[in-house]
Formats: C-alpha cells, sequence, structure tokens
C-alpha cells in the first residue's frame, strides 16, 4: 500500500448551548483541522487536531500539513507508522521552527491518519490493532460543569448527568474568587451525592497560593484530581502544589512532548497522566507517555476533548486506562462515534482509528 495523495480539511462545529467558558477560553465552535491520506488501494486515512475554531490558525496547521509533510509522505508505505513519524518529527526544517504548536498539530493529524490506515488494511480496529481486549472503560463527563453556568444549570446539569449512568462529573473552576468556586463545587458534591467522582480543573489558571489555599479545601468534597491548577509549564510549582494539597494532581493536555512528562512524573508534580494525542503528535508519542505513566505505576486518563474517537480506542488498549472523559461536540461528524452504555464506553467495532468522517461532515461543519 501506498500514499498517493493528501487532502486537508478544516472543520468548525458548534459547541454546547452556543457558548462554553472556562477560566481561559470562551468558545463557540470547536476547530478539527486535519488530513485524509489516499493510497493506491483505494482505502483513506482519516486523522485530526483540535483548535479554537481560529480560521488563521487552523490555515496554519492544513498549510504545514500539506507544503512541510505532505512531500515527505507521497509513496510512502502508511504501515511504516514509527519510521515516517521519527522523519517527520525530526524532519529539520519543521524542527526548527517546532517541537511543540503548529508543527506538533499537524504531525499529530498525520499521525493519526497513518494509524487509521495501519488498522484498516488490517481489517480490524484500533485498538485490536494494538493487542487491546473490550474492558471496562468508565466514561465521566465534562460537558455540564462549564464556568459560565449560572449555579442552578451546574447543579441541574451535574445531577442529570450522574442519573444518566456516568461514572463521574468534571467542574471547571479558576474564577476571582476560588472561595466562590469551592462553594460551587461543594454544591454539586450535594446534588450528585458521595459515590460518583467529581473531579475540578482550573485549566491553568491560578496562581502558587491560590491553589493551594483552593486544594485545601477538596479532601472533604472527595474530589478525585484538582487539574491544571497552575500554569502549564510550572513543573516547581506544581511539584510544591503536590506536597502542600492532598488531592491528587492531574495535568497533560497541555504538554507537547514524553520529556515534559518524564520531568512532571520524577518532580512527583502530577498523578493522574493526561496525554492528548494532539499535542503529542499522534498516537505513536502517546502510547510512549502512557508507557512511561504505567512504569511509574500512575493512572492514565486521557484528555478527550477533541480526540474522543482515538482516545477511546488507545484507552482500550493501553493498561493503566480504567477512565475516559466525554464531551459529544464532534458526534455528528463520524461514522462510528463514541457512545456511552451504561456509564461505560462501547468498544468501536469498525476497522480503523474511529476517525472516517461521514459523508456529510464536510458539507455541513467544513470552512
Amino acid at each position: 500500500m501506498k500514499i498517493t495523495s493528501i487532502e486537508t480539511f478544516i472543520l468548525h462545529v458548534p459547541v454546547t448551548r452556543s457558548r462554553i467558558e472556562d477560566s481561559t477560553h470562551r468558545l463557540t465552535h470547536w476547530g478539527a483541522p486535519g488530513v485524509i491520506l489516499h493510497t493506491d488501494t483505494g482505502l483513506r486515512g482519516y486523522g485530526y487536531t483540535g483548535t479554537h475554531a481560529h480560521l488563521a490558525t487552523d490555515r496554519l496547521i492544513v498549510n504545514c500539513i500539506a507544503e512541510t509533510y505532505g512531500p515527505l509522505l507521497a509513496g510512502r508505505d502508511p504501515s511504516q507508522t514509527a519510521a515516517i513519524w521519527e522523519e517527520l518529527f525530526h524532519y529539520p526544517p519543521a524542527q526548527w521552527v517546532g517541537r511543540c504548536g503548529i508543527t506538533q498539530l499537524a504531525l499529530s493529524a498525520v499521525d493519526l491518519a497513518l494509524w487509521d490506515l495501519k488498522a484498516k488494511a488490517a481489517g480490524c480496529p484500533l485498538w485490536a490493532l494494538l493487542g487491546g481486549s473490550p474492558k471496562k472503560l468508565e466514561a465521566y463527563n465534562t460537558d455540564g460543569g462549564w464556568l459560565n453556568w449560572p449555579l442552578e444549570t451546574l447543579l441541574e446539569d451535574s445531577k442529570r448527568l450522574v442519573d444518566e449512568g456516568y461514572a463521574g462529573v468534571k467542574v471547571k473552576v479558576g474564577s476571582a474568587d476560588w472561595r466562590q468556586d469551592l462553594d460551587r463545587v461543594a454544591q454539586v458534591r450535594k446534588a450528585i451525592g458521595s459515590h460518583p467522582k467529581l473531579m475540578v480543573d482550573a485549566n491553568g489558571r491560578w496562581d502558587l497560593p491560590t491553589a493551594i489555599a483552593f486544594g485545601r479545601g477538596l479532601p472533604d468534597l472527595g474530589v478525585e484530581w484538582f487539574e491544571e491548577p497552575l500554569w502549564y509549564d510550572d513543573l516547581e510549582g506544581h511539584a510544591a502544589l503536590a506536597r502542600s494539597i492532598a488531592t491528587p494532581i492531574a495535568l497533560g493536555e497541555q504538554l507537547y512532548g514524553i520529556d515534559q512528562f518524564r520531568s512532571f512524573i520524577r518532580a512527583g508534580a502530577v498523578t493522574y497522566t493526561q496525554p492528548d494525542a494532539v499535542r503529542l503528535a499522534g498516537v505513536t508519542e502517546w502510547w510512549r507517555v502512557a508507557d512511561l505513566a504505567l512504569a511509574h505505576r500512575l493512572p492514565v486518563v486521557a484528555h478527550i476533548g477533541d480526540m474522543m474517537q482515538v482516545h477511546l480506542h488507545l484507552s482500550i488498549a493501553h493498561p493503566a486506562c480504567r477512565l475516559l472523559e466525554y464531551i459529544p461536540w464532534m458526534r455528528e461528524c463520524f461514522e462510528e462515534p463514541a457512545t456511552v452504555k451504561d456509564g461505560c464506553f462501547a468498544a468501536p467495532e469498525r476497522p480503523g482509528a474511529g476517525t472516517t468522517l461521514r459523508p456529510d461532515a464536510r458539507e455541513r461543519f467544513g470552512v
């Protein structure tokens, strides 16, 4: 099988209830710049990354795919995923300006498309190609906990999601008043009861003293983890916070490579690792990070959001994964969207990575 051509696309998909906010971001649409790899067998591999649906930056990503990586893909055997990843990652013109950001996001889309092709050629779902078998993979829902929701809506949505069978919910924090946030979290705990999992996520907003003050109020509320409490790259701050509070720290969606994960793990700055195949340049590096976490006996809970499809396959296959985030924004884009039944994810059945777009997806959401 050889790659004969590449085709790029950009999707902008509406988010829940017209607008969502966390402590750092305000969104009306989710962006998915991506690529379709065509082959001489007729098989097509689909890969994409995730953005905040800003057309100018989305174009930078697809231009990088087409003009920087595209010429290196022509005529290649897509089953050689590791070799192609190494070549593209270390390609001097891209490495000189990259190793994170746009070049990583572009490489993510390419790598996902390669793994999608590899699984399709093998005639099995990606989770099976990676050696996995169906297992209990619990789903927790983030799509009811947004910071811009009024308290009444937050409580109604949290209770509804738990009643629908989700294993837990995540609540956004990080406002100017941490006491107000702590009160919101306490009221969510009261609304959903003591059994369901409850997580909080500050999206990198607070400084260390604020995070410590807030974090010391979490143990009484049975909070599973405190996610991205500080600026994403603040290794020493996260380590100091981990020593100061009892609630475990979760992070990883904003880390771009295995070296960053290694540093946070060695410093004792993270308990729940959250690798994201978008920023880790695809499946290839994601798997290495998950193995690193497993070697330190740390749980892996993939950041979901934009990458719901491939993260489902990876989480089924990797032994460090038992829990996965659910956000349903892009369900209408895929032929086999991720599905939750009785609080757990159903194992996909079709060959590939689950990234194949529905025929009407580009007509409905393409820009």
